[in-house]
Parts: C-alpha cells; structure tokens; sequence
C-alpha cells in the first residue's frame, strides 16, 4: 500500500519555463493536428454574408416612371398656377378698364352716325351701322335659338321639342332586298337563343342590337360588315400586359400629358392677357394704370372729335 506521503508528490518533475519570446500557448508543428484550424483559419467568419439580390429588370423602369409623375405634377402647378393670375388680371381688366372701351365704342359709333348724317354718303353709312353694330353685338331672340323661340314665345317647333313630340317625322327607310338578306342570315346565325352560356348569349345580344340598327336604317354596307364580323369569330381575349408594357404605357401617358399642358401653357402666354402678364409679372396692378391712363386719353379725343361734328 502505498503511503500518503507518496501519494502528494508529483509524479514527474515540472516542465521548464519557456524560453522569453515564445508564445506560451505555443506547440511543436509535429503535434498539431494535420487538420487543425491555423490563426488566419479562426479568424475567418463560418458562412460567408449573402450577396444583394439583383435589380429586376423593372426597376429602372419604375424610377423613371416616378420621376415623370413628379416632373408632370410640378408642371402642371405651375400651368394651373399661372391659369388663375390670367383669368384674375382678365376680371380685373374687364372690371377696371372695361367702361373705358365700352365708352370707346359708344363715342366711335356716334362720330360715325355724325360723319354720316353731314354727308349722307353710302360707304359712311354702311360705317356708320358697322359702328353701331359693335356697341350692341348682342343677337337676337331668334338668331340666339335658332327659331325655337321669338318675340311671341316658343315656335311650333319648340314646343314640340318640349312636349317629347318629333319635330319631324322620321324618315321611312325601306331596306333593299341584299340587306333584307343579310339581315335573316346574320339572326339566323346569331339569335341569342343559340347560345350555350350566359357570357355567349350576353355578346349575341349586344351583336344583334348592332345588327338591328342597321336594318332599321336599311345601311347594307354596316350589314356587310357585321357579317364579316361575326364570320371572324370572337376575338381573342388578350394576355394581360406584362410590368415593363405597363410602365412603358405610362411614360407614353406622360408624355402625351406634358405635350398637351404644355399647349395649354402656350395659349395661355401667347393670348392678350398673357401677353400683359408677361410685360409686367412684378406690377400687374399698375400695368392696367397705365393702360387706363392711354384710354382715358383716347376718350377725351374721341370727345373733343364729335363735339366738333356736332357744331
């Protein structure tokens, strides 16, 4: 049996201190493991990161199509914007300038009846109602509805018009025999009553009231063709468009939306309003001033030129 004081010590005497410089950790190449993990080997990540996904084809597509509604929505604040400063300075120019011209009319008018009346000459006359005319271009009641309505009230016609009765009689049209045949062939062929389901028998009917408005007006040619029609078949119904078609419709529809603002901006700067704002963007207000200065002027001559036609 062995004593207890063999057992405390050590079996084998203690291994020597590294030498200064060496890692403690560090052992022989030869007993490492041919396949243990180096330092560069633990410090690299276990799985790799996953790569971004790829941009689908679309996307390109999809940020210019924003990009276009953005622009057009700019665009069209601004045609809208400048719409309203038109029609505003337009009323306040009929409202501060308009007795001006209206003035100018009157007085025009009056030196022409004047002019006519010392020469009683033809071409001064003729003038003279031209004038006249201009003051007062407002038409008459029955050139305003076109006889429906005179002095006395509603003509025969317009009243007819009002009690749902025909102001005419309609035309009899009596059909043609090749139009007489078109038609029994295409009801024959096309009677709803054919039909082996309801989305069959909904189109028959839509064909059929086609076909017998065509008949009622005795118009073989539309007969003809709805034959030809109804020959063809059906039409196939169309593959939904695919997201590139779709976004390549809505540049188009952009597009074609700038075009027509840009239209309407042009008329809009190229009419006499417009003009105006475009003279005076910074003093609207004291553009019409000066223009109801020039206008004021031209009534005190026009003044000065019938008094004196009248002595």
């Amino acid at each position: 049996m062995t004593s207890p004081e063999a057992e405390s010590l050590p079996a084998d005497p203690a291994p020597e201190e590294p030498s200064q410089g060496a890692p403690s950790a560090a052992k022989p190449a030869a007993d490492a493991p041919a396949d243990a993990p180096g330092p560069a080997d633990a410090a690299a990540p276990t799985d790799a990161a996953p790569a971004d996904p790829p941009p689908r084809p679309e996307e390109r597509l999809e940020k210019a199509v924003r990009a276009a509604e953005q622009a057009l929505i700019e665009f069209e604040i601004a045609v809208e914007t400048f719409r309203v400063e038109v029609e505003n300075f337009s009323r306040l120019h009929h409202q501060k300038l308009g007795p001006m011209y209206t003035r100018l009319d009157e007085l025009d008018a009056q030196i022409a009846e004047a002019k006519a009346a010392r020469t009683g000459d033809a071409e001064d006359l003729r003038l003279a109602r031209e004038a006249r005319a201009r003051v007062m271009p407002m038409p008459g009641v029955e050139e305003l509805f076109h006889g429906w309505i005179d002095s006395e009230g509603l003509s025969p016609e317009g009243a007819s018009m009002l009690n749902d009765q025909p102001v005419r009689p309609p035309q009899r049209v009596r059909p043609s025999a090749d139009a007489r045949r078109l038609y029994r062939d295409l009801v024959r062929k096309a009677h709803p009553d054919l039909a082996q389901g309801e989305a069959e028998r909904t189109r028959r009917d839509a064909f059929i009231a086609r076909v017998n408005h065509a008949y009622t007006l005795g118009d073989e040619e539309a007969l003809r063709a709805l034959t030809a029609e109804w020959e063809a078949g059906p039409a196939s119904e169309e593959q939904p468009p695919s997201r590139s078609e779709e976004l390549y419709a809505r540049l188009e529809w952009l597009a074609e939306r700038k075009e027509m603002l840009t239209l309407v901006a042009k008329r809009l700067e190229d009419g006499a309003i417009g003009s105006m704002l475009r003279v005076a963007q910074d003093d609207p207000d004291g553009l019409l001033d000066q223009i109801a200065e020039q206008l004021l002027a031209e009534v005190a001559g026009r003044e000065r030129e019938l008094a004196a036609l009248l002595e």
